[in-house]
């Protein structure tokens, strides 16, 4: 295999590299039963039903790396480790979102996410060959709190979004956006300042 695009950092896990935003290789011993397990708890929290809040509760806390209290999160939800999420307190998710937590995700307090969000940390080289040897990438994402993103949403890898932002059905989210405003479209971007509490556009 060829060496990675920065073969004189210091030696480090896949994993440890994956963290750094390094580029690592997904194949890998530790990262694969980290994946199995992540599948294994979701496999179960997607088949429970809506009475067995107790045991969405349990997988879920053992699947995230943490979860404050009060979070609901709807079946199905898939990730792909799990313990590199983050969650504040009150976390609403709704069906079928999907987080891509190769890096880093903290979601902050009080979000609601739409359904079919999509939160991708990973990313590949722009360069086929390394692409063919197997290097990926990936770069962190942080929601901050009171935070809607509108259903059908995505959001890229290193995107942070300022707290008390909402981000509009279908976005696509390809840079930061600061807090307290509305953004929408693809690519995302600032439509207007939020002033206040009260009624904004229904977004999913």
């Amino acid at each position: 295999m060829a060496p990675p695009p920065d073969a004189t950092a210091p030696p480090a896990s896949m994993r440890e590299r994956m963290l750094a935003g390094m580029p690592y290789v997904a194949a890998d011993p530790e990262l694969e039963a980290m994946h199995a397990r992540a599948r294994d708890l979701m496999a179960r929290f997607n088949v429970t039903q809506a009475y067995e809040g107790d045991e969405r509760r349990t997988l879920l806390g053992a699947l995230f790396g943490a979860l404050g209290p009060g979070a609901e999160i709807r079946p199905p939800f898939y990730c792909d480790y799990g313990v590199h999420i983050e969650a504040g307190a009150g976390l609403f998710v709704n069906y079928d979102c999907v987080v891509l937590d190769c890096a880093r995700v903290r979601i902050g307090a009080r979000v609601q996410i739409g359904p079919k969000v999509q939160l991708y940390t990973a990313t590949h080289p722009l360069d086929p060959a390394a692409r063919r040897e197997g290097w990926e990438l990936a770069h962190p994402i942080t929601i901050g709190d009171d935070v809607w993103i509108g259903g059908g949403a995505i959001v890229c890898p290193g995107v942070t979004i300022g707290a008390g932002s909402t981000i509009g059905a279908g976005s696509v989210v390809t840079r930061d956006v600061p807090p307290g405003v509305f953004a929408a479209g693809n690519p995302c971007r600032v439509i207007r300042a939020l002033v206040g509490p009260g009624p904004e556009p229904s977004d999913g």
